[in-house]
């Protein structure tokens, strides 16, 4: 529907995230300043909160659902922190860190929550009911060693809390080993570019039960996926040039699968959320 501000329209979606129960979809409508749910099917979204004032919302880039506490948690990078959103009442905000450039989110499976600080060049986590954050990845500066991350965007972690950082001015993808000081570069070994073994600005990164890594290839209009242990990556939705038509992105961003396998990307220079079948279980 092209960009706007009306329900049935997006401008510039970054993050997004799925509850399968619930059958909803929420955006984070970082143009408008705001965080949708659309209903598998629908044709337009309600607002769940939005807003740039003192309690709502300034470019939103990634929102993340806490199941367990049935709220939303949302890098609200316009306003420098994290907010916590209720669902049941999302008049209710908390703010749970202040005065951080974030950008992607994660949460372990012990509710500890992992924050991309772009501006600082690294990976901090918050452990549940703990005010104060650590640095578990970069922390050294800017730079290009293994120990240096260069505004990191989107993270994942995995059972075994390794974390998974899409390196973005590096244009690879790390790996950091729990209690590690470096990271591995296991995807994009070669700097920048359109081959199937580099990237351009790499977004958000999903791993699946296989261990193969899909990844938001921002700058070159794609999605790729990495399986386990290889050295080049195969292009799973896009490569086809920016575009509008549905075989082309424009600056993907944020991925997501639902249970049955499809892929949502939020194509965000077309103002759109697509949703592909890729073929995984």
């Amino acid at each position: 529907n092209g960009r706007g501000s009306q329900l049935n329209r997006l401008s510039s979606p970054h993050g997004i995230t799925i509850n399968d129960n619930a059958h909803v979809i929420y955006i984070a409508d970082s143009g408008n300043d705001r965080v949708v749910k659309w209903k598998y099917g629908a044709k337009s979204g309600e607002v769940v909160v939005g807003g740039n004032q003192l309690n709502e919302l300034n470019f939103p880039v990634d929102v993340l659902l806490d199941r367990k506490d049935n709220s939303l948690i949302i890098c609200d990078q316009g306003n420098r922190r994290v907010v916590r959103v209720s669902l049941r009442n999302p008049a209710y905000q908390q703010i749970i860190i202040s005065n951080i450039h974030c950008y992607g989110l994660a949460m372990d499976n012990s509710e500890s929550l992992y924050v991309c600080d772009c501006e600082k060049h690294e990976i901090k986590q918050w452990r549940k009911g703990e005010i104060d954050g650590i640095v578990v990845a970069g922390g050294n500066g800017i730079g290009n060693e293994n120990d240096q991350l260069n505004y990191p965007t989107y993270i994942f972690i995995d059972e075994h809390y390794s974390l998974y950082i899409s390196n973005s001015n590096n244009s690879h993808i790390l790996k950091w080993l729990k209690g590690a000081t470096r990271g591995m570069v296991i995807a994009g070994r070669l700097g920048q570019g359109d081959y199937n073994t580099q990237f351009l600005h790499p977004r958000k990164l999903i791993l699946d039960r296989r261990g193969n890594l899909y990844i938001a290839d921002s700058g070159n209009h794609r999605i790729m996926r990495w399986l386990k242990n290889q050295k080049f990556g195969s292009i799973v939705v896009g490569g086809n040039g920016n575009g509008q038509q549905s075989n082309q992105l424009h600056d993907p961003v944020g991925i997501t699968f639902d249970q049955q396998g499809n892929l949502y990307v939020s194509d965000s220079a077309n103002h759109r959320v697509q949703k592909f079948n890729i073929g995984v279980n």
